[in-house]
């Protein structure tokens, strides 16, 4: 490290950032070298955007290898080489080019049919995602963030973009009857096996599909609520929209080939999940079934046993009589989607009050969602209690004052209805403190599954929301 950073000091900072793509593209070569190029033997699929990448990863590898189809995936909150999974305790959602490149081997070994990547932003712009052989590449959504790092929201759009000009780069591949991706050793071997379509799958509701469907591919797909439109994409739309006994149900419709003609066809899914955004995550799964034709009633009952997905919307529930909730939630969208959660969980109970930890990241991650942060907080909750998060070099009093000042703005009261403590652990015990009844709710967002809290100079905390609630519930229990 002392070499790297002499370097950086003797050399022009112009001249290192005309060398970084080409330093970025080495290394991504020499670790797909390394381990075999291992993506050319997996079905590879690619999930981005700017929300619902996670939670479209967990469902999707949940529910393929339920269904017998062995699925390895990294994500944000999970890692699975398909022998085991843990959490991602690397506060990072696409690793280095080499651990990125060791999964997939280890995916290989483990006789994966599947592997899973969710691919950001800052990932593709480091070319991690480079001599990754993808198949079907997913866009979910897109709104400003990350900003500060990629300079403007074209830049960030641009380099979402570039997975998906990335596809017409990956070479071909066949697989039998069971998805595994087969070696062709000549022309004749390809008549018993089925080419893989380079697939395109986009979020046909959001205001950018089009820029992200209009790459090339072999195929392409849209997923959408409403009508149905004729258009020359494999489509599929969502409507009717049900929550009972906090289930989602919802029927979905396609086009399907029956007694040799083409007709829309309708099927009725159901969620054993917290939040209708769920029923926007799952349809990447759906789409997937419908482009690998795989027994889609099997993946529909597999998706129906999904209970919760790893720090969203996940209940802590450690014997207490109110509810206690710790979310992914870190920006405005997410919030807001989350708050519309809480309101029908709170809805379906006699309300109490919401008393709600948050704060926001550092390191000059998109500064002004801070105070819309605490703005959004001081409107839907009782109790607004702001914390540290993840400062990593910023002082994080700072940061807990940018939030605050944003729920004082939409009325909360300093030391009555809003509270400023650094420790997170402390800020627990006092919205521990402030529950009055059993039907109030605690909500921590933020952090999620997260295992680790930044701080400066690349140090880390350990820490995971989950974990502490539950402990500091059972020490309130005692009391």
């Amino acid at each position: 490290m002392p070499i790297i950073s002499l370097i950086k000091k003797i050399i022009p900072r112009n001249f290192l950032e005309k060398m970084r793509p080409a330093y970025h593209f080495v290394f991504a070569y020499l670790a797909a070298f390394f381990y075999g190029f291992p993506s050319n033997k997996l079905v590879v699929i690619g999930i981005t955007g700017t929300s619902g990448k996670t939670s479209s990863v967990y469902l999707m590898a949940t529910a393929l290898n339920s269904a017998g189809y062995k699925t390895g995936y990294t994500s944000t909150a999970m890692f699975s080489d398909g022998s085991q999974e843990w959490l991602n305790d690397k506060k990072m959602t696409m690793l280095g080019r080499f651990f990125t490149q060791k999964m997939l081997s280890k995916m290989v070994k483990n006789a994966c049919v599947y592997a899973i990547v969710e691919t950001t932003s800052e990932g593709i712009r480091q070319f991690r995602h480079r001599f990754i052989n993808y198949d079907i590449v997913f866009f979910t959504s897109l709104y400003p963030e990350h900003i500060e790092s990629h300079g403007s929201f074209e830049n960030y759009k641009k380099a979402k973009g570039n997975l998906f000009s990335h596809l017409k780069k990956c070479s071909s591949k066949y697989i039998d009857q069971e998805k595994k991706v087969v070696k062709i050793k000549n022309n004749l071997s390809k008549i018993n096996f089925s080419k893989l379509r380079k697939t395109i799958v986009v979020n046909g509701d959001d205001e950018h599909a089009s820029f992200f469907s209009n790459f090339w591919s072999e195929e392409k797909m849209a997923y959408y609520h409403g009508q149905f439109l004729d258009t020359d994409f494999l489509s599929i739309f969502y409507d009717n929209v049900e929550i009972i006994n906090n289930k989602i149900l919802f029927d979905i419709f396609f086009k399907q080939k029956l007694s040799g003609k083409e007709q829309l066809v309708s099927k009725k899914i159901e969620l054993s999940l917290l939040g209708e955004f769920n029923v926007i995550n799952s349809l990447p799964l759906l789409s997937l079934a419908l482009n690998q034709e795989l027994d889609l009633d099997l993946i529909v009952g597999e998706l129906k046993k999904i209970k919760n997905i790893p720090g969203r919307i996940e209940m802590v529930d450690a014997g207490q009589d109110f509810l206690a909730i710790v979310d992914y939630a870190y920006e405005p969208v997410a919030l807001g989607k989350l708050y519309k959660t809480i309101d029908l969980i709170r809805k379906n109970n006699e309300t109490g009050s919401l008393i709600h930890i948050l704060g926001s990241a550092g390191g000059g991650r998109d500064k002004s969602r801070r105070s819309v942060l605490g703005e959004m907080a001081g409107n839907k909750a009782d109790f607004v209690i702001v914390s540290n998060e993840d400062p990593y070099d910023e002082n994080p009093l700072d940061i807990i004052n940018q939030v605050a000042s944003g729920a004082k703005s939409a009325g909360k009261i300093e030391g009555e209805s809003l509270f400023r403590i650094l420790d997170r652990r402390e800020a627990i015990k006092k919205a521990l403190s402030l529950v009055s009844n059993k039907n109030d709710l605690v909500l921590i967002t933020g952090k999620g599954s997260e295992q680790a809290i930044c701080l400066k100079n690349g140090q880390k905390e350990f820490w995971d929301d989950r974990l502490v609630l539950r402990e500091e519930i059972i020490n309130y229990k005692k009391k």
